[in-house]
């Protein structure tokens, strides 16, 4: 059997979210040959299998193997070509708060990801997202612990909403914001963590939705 040889090494245990670990490991790939491998150190969490080896056949590189080691899982991705999905995925989100933020977001990095042309649409008091300095918090009795839930979410691999953004971008989403949404929150442009991004309202968005694939309400 041949012995395949890691031209880099990947090593991420004691996170445990999949589109965190996934991100760096398309950021390495991009540095690297097609026909090079990445070798991938996870912990021994079960998600990791199916997700590694479904974004591996989404975007067109290669498993060579996955194996469980001592103190968690190593996988093998061989680089390839690379290919875009040619889908579309058009996200509404029009909630501010920190757990109302991590599936939406987490869907639009998988997505992103995975080669899916992305579009998300900022609305209500989500536009305050992008405003600088920005904290998301959880909502009613919850609000107390914001910060010590932040702090766990992020130890596991759920960086901050706007870091996230930063990471949609890098991978060609697009964002958008509801101009009114913004005056009535009192956001201003000025305020925003990007200069770039359009201001719009709901018939621009709906034209957009018309051509997506997928559609989320979040």
């Amino acid at each position: 059997m041949r012995t395949v040889t890691a031209q880099r090494t990947l090593d991420r245990r004691g996170k445990t979210i999949t589109t965190f670990v996934v991100y760096d490991a398309a950021t390495e790939l991009e540095g690297m040959a097609e026909g090079d491998v990445l070798e991938i150190l996870t912990d021994d969490f079960d998600p990791f299998r199916s997700d590694i080896d479904a974004w591996c056949r989404s975007v067109g590189h290669r498993m060579v193997d996955t194996e469980s080691i001592r103190d968690g899982l190593r996988f093998l991705v061989e680089k390839g070509h690379g290919r875009a999905k040619g889908t579309k995925l058009a996200m509404v989100i029009s909630n501010a708060g920190l757990e109302e933020l991590l599936s939406p977001l987490g869907f639009a990095l998988a997505a992103a990801l995975e080669g899916i042309d992305v579009h998300v649409y900022f609305q209500g008091p989500a536009v305050r997202v992008l405003r600088r300095g920005y904290q998301p918090r959880m909502g009613g009795w919850a609000r107390p612990i914001t910060r010590f839930a932040a702090a766990g979410m992020a130890k596991s691999g759920h960086i901050a909403a706007q870091d996230k953004l930063g990471q949609l971008r890098n991978l060609g989403a697009h964002i958008y914001l509801c101009g009114p949404s913004m005056q009535r929150f009192k956001v201003d442009r000025d305020d925003l963590i990007f200069d770039d991004v359009p201001l719009v309202e709901y018939l621009t968005f709906m034209a957009i939705m018309d051509e997506a694939d997928t559609t989320i309400y979040a």
